[in-house]
């Protein structure tokens, strides 16, 4: 029987920040558009977090009665390793979409945004088709497209739309570059896993672009990603805070840019790029609220 902490583990930590920023920037644009709202807040950091966390744990079982995960090297599978039933992962998962419906209806029901409830269905069957379904998307390479769209676009310019009922250029700025780092991340780990997915038939795009090229976009994401702000700072000098995020960013692009870090040596870019990511959140949101 699965421990807490291997709960815990099978949740996969290292990718949270990425459901963590997103709404931290949005709720900011929001606040500079004179509109914040605690409590709606709140609530979209739970569903960001529980859909984070529902989408690793689908993957995992997914993934794991797929065969997929059977050789792979990475943070700890619950149904893989056979410490946890594959039923027990999958209702796990579910349990997780449920907190982020809930949390999501309570927002609906705030704003009386009702269109809402649509967007909230969306996101849950993205994460479930990540890896699940007869034809998962995640497997066709389209993986880093919809963790743009849903853990960049949706949950930023989501949060900063249902406080404020409009955006601004720091929102789509802020969603672009959270949107491009969790893609970048997702790349890292696709990186990583390349030899298992091949051999399982999983044609992440990793594995469609090869080794060489996947290294080198998960540095052109991230380089977009901290470079954007500063076109902003023409009107707003403080965007300039962006240049801090810079250093944090030498670890992780070097590691990528070694073809001799392959394997569990990645693992450590998970979590420098989460790092990267809570760092574009923090001097975002400073400089939305500063200027």
């Amino acid at each position: 029987m699965a421990a807490t902490w291997d709960w815990i583990a099978g949740a996969r930590p290292r990718t949270l920040p990425m459901a963590v920023a997103p709404v931290v920037i949005g709720a900011a644009a929001a606040a500079g558009l004179g509109s914040f709202d605690l409590l709606i807040g709140a609530l979209a950091m739970v569903v960001a977090l529980a859909l984070q966390v529902g989408v690793n744990y689908a993957n995992d079982y997914s993934d794991g009665v797929r065969g997929t995960d059977d050789a792979r090297v990475g943070p700890m599978r619950l149904t893989a390793s056979g410490t946890a039933s594959p039923a027990a992962v999958k209702a796990a998962a579910f349990m997780s979409f449920g907190v982020a419906g809930v949390a999501g209806l309570v927002i609906v029901a705030l704003s009386g945004m009702w269109w809402m409830v649509a967007v909230g269905a969306l996101c849950v069957l993205a994460a479930w088709w990540y890896t699940g379904g007869s034809r998962p998307y995640g497997y066709l390479g389209l993986g880093e497209v919809m963790v743009f769209v849903f853990f960049g676009l949706v949950a930023t310019l989501g949060t900063t739309w249902v406080m404020a009922a409009q955006l601004s250029a720091a929102a789509v700025v802020g969603a672009v570059g959270s949107g491009l780092i969790a893609s970048a991340l997702l790349m890292a780990n696709n990186v990583r896993d390349i030899p298992t997915d091949t051999e399982s038939g999983k044609l992440t795009l990793a594995v469609r672009l090869g080794e060489r090229k996947a290294r080198t976009s998960y540095v052109a994401m991230i380089g977009v990603a901290v470079l954007l702000p500063l076109s902003l700072a023409t009107t707003n000098p403080w965007f300039l805070l962006v240049v801090l995020v810079w250093p944090l960013c030498a670890g992780p692009v070097r590691i990528m840019l070694s073809s001799r870090h392959t394997g569990s040596a990645l693992i450590t870019v998970l979590q420098l790029t989460g790092q990267v990511s809570l760092a574009f959140a923090a001097t975002m949101t400073a400089a939305i609220l500063l200027g």
